[in-house]
């Protein structure tokens, strides 16, 4: 039988992170051959547009945030970003099956959005399914190389199953991408790691048979 490498337990995961503004549409990167047009009649649009809108109120806590992230969505203003904001407001208000919808379907509009697969993750890794955590987490820093957060929750994963090789790997790069302070955070687990991973390579070296 293995032995199990302790990681430390103050460590847990990072949380959820917003989308920012990338563009209407799938892909983020198509430019809009068929743009809508400037003049509406019907109703009044924010000056800076509904998802922008949107996301002022949810940086400032405010509970309109949802109404218009849903009103983005309506009028296809960064629906994938739309959606994926709208996941973590219904994960903070305990409403995680509609979270997940939310996140899927912010990847149905673009399969390649980081922070959707990002906090899709994070809804499976509260729901104890690894696997699929490790998954999402695994196609965010794909997508988006220097996601930072990503990695760190990623090594937690590798940490869980066992293979604190992967583990040390994955935290080294977190503690490349990110800023000084939160390096040297990342270091203390780095040597917690080690250590470890010396302990149980120590154990198991004094209890093999002798030939």
């Amino acid at each position: 039988m293995g032995q199990i490498v302790k990681f430390p337990v103050q460590a847990s995961k990072l949380g959820y992170t917003r989308a920012r503004k990338r563009g209407r549409g799938i892909d983020p990167n198509q430019l809009d051959l068929f743009p809508s047009p400037g003049a509406q009649i019907l109703e009044f649009t924010p000056a800076a547009g509904w998802f922008e809108q949107a996301l002022a109120l949810d940086e400032r806590g405010d509970a309109r945030a949802a109404e218009f992230y849903l009103k983005a969505i309506e009028q296809e203003d960064c629906v994938a970003d739309a959606w994926c904001n709208l996941g973590i407001l219904e994960s903070r208000n305990g409403n995680t099956i509609r979270a997940f919808d939310c996140f899927t379907c912010s990847l149905k509009h673009n399969p390649r959005h980081f922070e959707a697969h990002y906090n899709l993750g994070n809804l499976y890794f509260d729901a104890n399914d690894f696997r699929l955590a490790q998954l999402h987490y695994e196609l965010a820093v794909e997508v988006n190389p220097s996601f930072a957060n990503a990695y760190f929750n990623l090594a937690l994963v590798h940490a869980i199953h066992h293979d604190p090789a992967a583990a040390v790997r994955v935290l080294s790069r977190y503690q490349e991408l990110v800023p000084v302070e939160e390096a040297r955070n990342a270091a203390r687990l780095l040597e917690d790691l080690k250590e470890s991973i010396a302990a149980v390579r120590s154990r198991s070296s004094r209890t093999a048979p002798q030939v």
